[in-house]
């Protein structure tokens, strides 16, 4: 029998890694890994995690061209795909998204089968809000 690795999370890099933990952290509900809570000073390194799913860290890097999709030279590299139940929430969510930091760069709310946005993050990550 094959083992194979695990996927244990997923990691971001980012120049203000602490902004764009919190901004993760009030969209999708997450907490602070315990010792990397904001009162616990500067770090180069967050952890955020849920009850269920792959947590999310941040690791500090010093410079980091922002994304240009959909055009521009530098393609997204990583993105994370998050999911709503229906179009009601994915209006919510879009409205929160925004209010939280992010940056609309497509949308295809009115598309029949897939209802989707795409947003930057504060750091400028790409992220899609779609409705599955």
């Amino acid at each position: 029998m094959t083992t194979y690795p695990t996927i244990v999370q997923v990691v971001l890099d980012a120049t203000d890694i602490r902004t764009l933990a919190e901004f993760y952290r009030e969209l999708f509900g997450l907490e602070y890994r315990p010792g990397d809570e904001p009162q616990n000073g500067e770090k180069d390194w967050l952890v955020l995690r849920s009850g269920s799913g792959v947590p999310l860290a941040f690791q500090q890097v010093d410079a980091l061209p922002a994304a240009t999709w959909p055009e521009g030279p530098i393609p997204q590299q990583l993105h994370l795909d998050t999911t709503v139940p229906d179009v009601t929430e994915l209006d919510v969510q879009h409205e929160r998204a925004l209010a939280l930091g992010a940056r609309l760069l497509h949308d295809r709310s009115d598309d029949l089968e897939e209802p989707l946005r795409v947003y930057a993050d504060p750091a400028g990550h790409p992220f899609c809000i779609f409705v599955g």
